[in-house]
C-alpha cells in the first residue's frame, strides 16, 4: 500500500516564495508508484491542501487531516518538511507533528530549535573549539553602548536577526553612524540580534546528508556576490556566482569536509543540513547551519547532489523511510 506523505511548504517569512518552489521539486521528485504525495500549504492564516487542479480543501490543525467529504478523511503516514525558516526550520512545526504522533522528515524539534537560533547554536558550537567570528548578542528593549560594542567586533561588522533564515534582515556596516539603523532592522525581524566581525575570505556552503545509515559530506560550493554580500537579492535573484566544486587545495577541502561531518555530528542532526563559512588564509570559520534548505532547481543543495550523483529521488525517499522506519 502506498505511503500518504504530505508535503508541507510555505511558512510565516518571506521565504515561503522559496519554500513553494522547493516543496513543488519535492513533488515532482517523488517516486509516484511507491508514494501518494500531496502538497500542503500551510501560512499563518490559512492551512490547505492544494490538488492538481488547484481545487483547495482545509487542513484540520488539531490532528492534521483533510476531509475530502463526510466519508474520505485523509490521514498521512509521513510529512516531508519542505519550508524554509518558521515554523518549519525553528523546530515549531516538528514539536507539532511530534505530539501528533506523526513521523516527520529532517533533524527533532528540540535540534531544529538550537540551530536555527544563530546565538544557541554560535555559544554551543564554540565549546567544541569551532572557530566563529568575535560576536556580540542584543535582546530586544536592552539597553547597549555602541561604543563598547564596535570596539569589541570592529567595523565593518554584520549586524543579523539570531532567528532568521536567507539573511533577511542583515545589515553590514561599515561606519558607526549606520550601526543604530541596523540594529533596528534587525529588530524587525527578531527580538534577539547578533553583532559579527567581518570576516574577510572566501564563502563557502557545504551540504550533508545521512543517506543509507550514513554521514556523507557533498561537494563544496565556492560563492561569489555580486552584492556586497550573499544576501536574499544575491541568492534568489541571480546576482551570485556559485561554483561546485569549490576551487579549493586538496588539504582544504579536505578540512572544510571533516569540520562539517563533525559539525552534523555535534548537533546530532538527521536528514540533511547545509552550513556556511569563510575560509579566513585556508581556516574555516563557521557562519551558521540550514537544516531545511532550498530545494528548487537554482538551490545549491541539489546542484550538489547532482555532482555527487545522487537522485534527489533517492535522496527523497531515503529521508521519509528513515522518518518511518525501512521496510
Amino acid at each position: 500500500m502506498k505511503k500518504k506523505i504530505a508535503i508541507i511548504m510555505g511558512g510565516d517569512t518571506e521565504e515561503s516564495v522559496i519554500s513553494l518552489k522547493s516543496g513543488k521539486e519535492v513533488y515532482n521528485n517523488l517516486n509516484k508508484e511507491e508514494f501518494e504525495p500531496y502538497q500542503i500549504h500551510l501560512f499563518r492564516d490559512k492551512w490547505f491542501l492544494i490538488d492538481e487542479n488547484n481545487h483547495e480543501y482545509s487542513v484540520n490543525k488539531h490532528d492534521f487531516t483533510v476531509s475530502f467529504s463526510k466519508n474520505q478523511i485523509l490521514k498521512f503516514d509521513c510529512v516531508f518538511n519542505a519550508i524554509h525558516g518558521t515554523p518549519g526550520e525553528d523546530g515549531i512545526i516538528q514539536a507539532y507533528f511530534h505530539l501528533l504522533k506523526i513521523p516527520y522528515t529532517g533533524c527533532h524539534f528540540h535540534h531544529a530549535s538550537i540551530t536555527f537560533n544563530k546565538k544557541y547554536c554560535l555559544s554551543f558550537l564554540k565549546e567544541f573549539g569551532i572557530d566563529t567570528a568575535v560576536s556580540f548578542f542584543l535582546n530586544k528593549n536592552e539597553s547597549f553602548c555602541e561604543e563598547k560594542i564596535i570596539k569589541k567586533i570592529g567595523l565593518p561588522c554584520f549586524v543579523k536577526p539570531s532567528r532568521s533564515g536567507s539573511s533577511l534582515g542583515i545589515s553590514k556596516v561599515y561606519e558607526k553612524k549606520d550601526f543604530f539603523y541596523a540594529v533596528e532592522k534587525a529588530f524587525k525581524i527578531d527580538n534577539e540580534v547578533i553583532i559579527e566581525s567581518y570576516l574577510k575570505g572566501t564563502e563557502v556552503s557545504v551540504g550533508v546528508i545521512s543517506f543509507k545509515n550514513k554521514i556523507k559530506v557533498l561537494p563544496i560550493t565556492e560563492i561569489i556576490s555580486k552584492n556586497d554580500f550573499f544576501d536574499f537579492e544575491s541568492k534568489y535573484s541571480g546576482k551570485s556566482q556559485e561554483i561546485t566544486p569549490a576551487r579549493l587545495l586538496p588539504k582544504v577541502e579536505k578540512k572544510i569536509q571533516t569540520l562539517s561531518k563533525k559539525i552534523h555530528q555535534i548537533l546530532n542532526l538527521s536528514g540533511i543540513s547545509r552550513s556556511e563559512y569563510i575560509l579566513v588564509n585556508g581556516v574555516p570559520f563557521f557562519l551558521e547551519i540550514n537544516t531545511v534548505p532550498g530545494l528548487s532547481k537554482e538551490s545549491i543543495f541539489p546542484k550538489q547532489l547532482k555532482i555527487a550523483g545522487i537522485p534527489l529521488s533517492d535522496l527523497f525517499r531515503n529521508a521519509i523511510y528513515s522518518s518511518i522506519g525501512w521496510k
